[in-house]
């Protein structure tokens, strides 16, 4: 990790839960932190917490020249970025047949195409300074394993199978322009997030079973921390005695 010191990352979605675990994490190492999220005055809580090595910008990821405003400001203060954490990611649980169309954009937008803008610009950064860089995105077990979920989930499911079909994509580029890029997808499993309440308390689940979001960023941190030679493309985090299946515990019926 000594060598990711003093370099820049994007963390979306860090002004809290996973996200803000996450930059936490970074920020020990001595990496400048530019947290993005929609609501200020979340970072700024974020940032009374984290310290320093954390900057937090305003951004709504679903607009495209927001977010290349940000990366121009990013260029201007820090010179580029070298870690992109795509985190930012929503759920609505409407049935895609009762779904409205700006819902199931909506969904898509954030948790697909704004990765792919962001790691499309991430990577020019890298480019113009032929730098080493990592692209991290947040996925979980229903975009591996969405079979195994009985509770309709809408277009979080599909949107999380195209973050892990991006992240091959973006490796095939990467080999063929010959970047010095790592991208990894991380899978977590049930994870004690905001996001996923209402699947929760429908379930059921008892939260003591779940993973915490600290466990996703020591895994972040652990991918982060290989060594020049080694890329890890995908990783799935579970809680321990989760079994075989990683989607539903075993102390729910899986029918």
């Amino acid at each position: 990790m000594n060598y990711w010191s003093g370099k820049v990352a994007i963390v979306t979605g860090a002004s809290a839960g996973i996200g803000l675990a996450i930059s936490k994490e970074l920020a020990k190492y001595g990496i400048n932190v530019i947290g993005l999220a929609r609501k200020m005055d979340k970072l700024v809580d974020a940032a009374s917490m984290i310290g320093q090595n954390f900057l937090p910008l305003q951004c709504d990821i679903t607009d495209e020249e927001e977010i290349l405003i940000t990366f121009k400001f990013i260029e201007e203060q820090f010179g580029g970025v070298d870690i992109l954490v795509n985190n930012a990611g929503i759920i609505n649980f409407r049935r895609v047949m009762e779904s409205e169309a700006d819902e199931i954009q909506n969904v898509i937008n954030t948790n697909l195409i704004a990765p792919a803008i962001l790691a499309r610009e991430a990577m020019n950064s890298m480019k113009k300074r032929d730098a080493r860089g990592h692209i991290i995105n947040i996925s979980g077990t229903p975009g591996l394993y969405l079979e195994a979920v009985s509770v309709p989930m809408g277009m979080y499911g599909p949107s999380k199978y195209g973050l892990k079909a991006l992240g091959i994509e973006l490796r095939h580029e990467i080999a063929q322009a010959k970047l010095n890029i790592k991208v990894t997808t991380i899978s977590p499993g049930y994870v004690q997030t905001d996001l996923l309440e209402e699947l929760y308390d429908f379930l059921k689940v008892p939260l003591d079973n779940l993973l915490k979001d600290t466990d996703v960023a020591e895994t972040v941190i652990s991918v982060l921390g290989t060594s020049k030679m080694v890329e890890i493309s995908e990783i799935v985090v579970l809680p321990q005695g989760m079994g075989s299946n990683p989607v539903v515990p075993p102390f729910l019926p899986a029918d």
